[in-house]
């Protein structure tokens, strides 16, 4: 049915059904269901197709959202498929975990005219799981195979983005990954309720069906080095992206009981997804009939709160050094969080953590946000004589996540770094300082969201085409100058 656009002086914002917090905390199946046919086009309908279209300027990958909106609304779900993913490798993963509200829906004119913005990210997650209801997502078939090959190390979103780009354009590409399945943090960092495995599951299986090698359980440093890898393909892309956690830096932060945020929601998604986890088993990375408290105010922060919750611990606390307004995570994920049952502490950091044996509480202090600092962020402060405790059989630090020291962990010290340990590239091709070397995602921006890995794994894919074509063109110059010179000797 074709629809007028312009509907949001008629129609109210609406997000797809969400099932209650009583029974989804039950679980870690998705929380959202979709939109019907009919609903998906009446929000889409909303759209004001703005001029200056601020959702698209304000996506990390410009995704021409006004068009799949007017599609959408026109019925046209099958154009409007292919108007998204022409430019995003993973359209129904981002509509499922992007933080809409920082990005697209909250730079949506609406939304700032405070009519409530388009509910992009439903709309965007129905067009494509349209599209695999209906058979219309095909793996990307190469106009013309080319002989040159691509390694890329580290199978999460950008990896994958790149490969995808990379096969389209003829190229063979092999992607490696120390882990036992494709997906990176897609499939070990971001919990079920937020990103169900077979939605990642399905996308791997569409590079497979492309053409791409898999090969799993692969480490670079361990079952080959860095220049092994160079001397085997024309082309290396490092997407592995950054998974050394930052620790508790307080006194008892080394008790039995403290742990960090990716080990423990690793856990939780391999028993999600059938696996054998020995710490989960035996009760130390399981918040069953815990108190946990979570450090951190972020998107990893809200997952492991969210996990505990389902886990059955008694008690989920979430201590965070600055208020509500100011945190870096998602605010509905915040929302999300405590409609199961979450109690925020704002303005709190932990002094120490207590326990003989193993942690048994956490003391920490009230802040207070006192002068901006160089970013623009108010600074915590903290309030003298403030001190509580929070019991705590499980601390969970989300910190957040630093780079590996990879010149040493692939057995190559020239590899390029910045001082935070990130890997220097040039902006826009994506190549390093060693020659064929690209890099792209968080292992070149620090920690980062997979919309930003998406873009990142694109523009490298594009750098490496421009490389190789210019390799091509110098190896035909020099056969053609060869074969010329030959002539020339034969006529003298």
């Amino acid at each position: 049915m074709a629809r007028k656009m312009l509907q949001f002086t008629r129609l109210e914002k609406e997000m797809p059904a969400k099932r209650a917090a009583e029974e989804r905390k039950g679980d870690f199946q998705e929380i959202y269901g979709g939109f019907a046919e009919d609903g998906a086009g009446d929000q889409a309908s909303r759209c004001e197709q703005c001029g200056i279209p601020f959702c698209q300027i304000h996506c990390p990958l410009q995704n021409n959202i006004p068009d799949w909106l007017m599609l959408t609304a026109s019925g046209r779900l099958e154009e409007a498929y292919a108007v998204s993913s022409a430019t995003n490798n993973m359209p129904e993963i981002c509509g499922r975990i992007c933080p809409q509200d920082r990005l697209c829906e909250g730079s949506c004119v609406l939304e700032q005219s405070r009519h409530g913005s388009v509910s992009i990210g439903g709309v965007e997650k129905h067009i494509t799981d349209t599209a695999w209801e209906r058979g219309w997502v095909k793996p990307v078939k190469p106009v013309a195979e080319r002989t040159e090959t691509v390694g890329i190390i580290g199978g999460g979103p950008g990896g994958m983005a790149a490969a995808e780009q990379l096969r389209g354009m003829g190229f063979q590409v092999t992607l490696y990954d120390r882990y036992d399945r494709i997906g990176g943090l897609l499939v070990y960092g971001i919990p079920g309720f937020k990103l169900e495995k077979n939605v990642v599951e399905r996308r791997v299986k569409l590079l497979a069906d492309a053409g791409v090698t898999l090969k799993t359980n692969f480490e670079v440093g361990r079952d080959a080095t860095l220049a092994d890898l160079r001397a085997k393909h024309d082309a290396v892309l490092i997407a592995t992206g950054v998974y050394k956690s930052r620790g508790l830096t307080v006194p008892g932060a080394g008790l039995p009981g403290v742990r960090q945020a990716l080990d423990y929601l690793t856990a939780s998604n391999k028993v999600d997804l059938g696996d054998t986890v020995p710490e989960y088993a035996d009760g130390t990375l399981n918040a069953k009939g815990k108190s946990v408290v979570v450090v951190g105010g972020g998107d990893t922060a809200m997952d492991c709160l969210r996990t505990a919750i389902r886990q059955g611990a008694t008690s989920v606390k979430c201590l965070y050094r600055r208020d509500q307004a100011n945190m870096p995570g998602s605010q509905r994920e915040v929302a999300n969080a405590m409609e199961e049952g979450v109690d925020f502490v704002w303005l709190s950091a932990p002094q120490a953590v207590l326990g003989d044996d193993k942690a048994t509480s956490v003391r920490a202090v009230h802040m207070r946000l006192g002068v901006a600092d160089a970013t623009g962020r108010q600074t915590p402060q903290v309030i003298e004589g403030s001190e509580f405790t929070e019991p705590a059989d499980l601390v969970i630090a989300a910190l957040g996540f630093e780079p590996e020291d990879l010149p040493a962990l692939f057995g190559e010290p020239k590899l390029p770094i910045t001082r935070w340990g990130t890997i220097q590239v040039n902006p826009v091709s994506k190549m390093s300082g060693m020659d064929g070397v690209f890099a792209a995602g968080d292992i070149v921006r620090g920690a980062s969201l997979v919309v930003w890995a998406v873009r990142d794994g694109r523009d490298a894919a594009e750098g490496i085409l421009r490389y190789l074509d210019a390799k091509a063109s110098q190896s035909e110059a020099s056969a053609l100058a060869t074969e010329v010179a030959a002539e020339l000797a034969q006529v003298s």
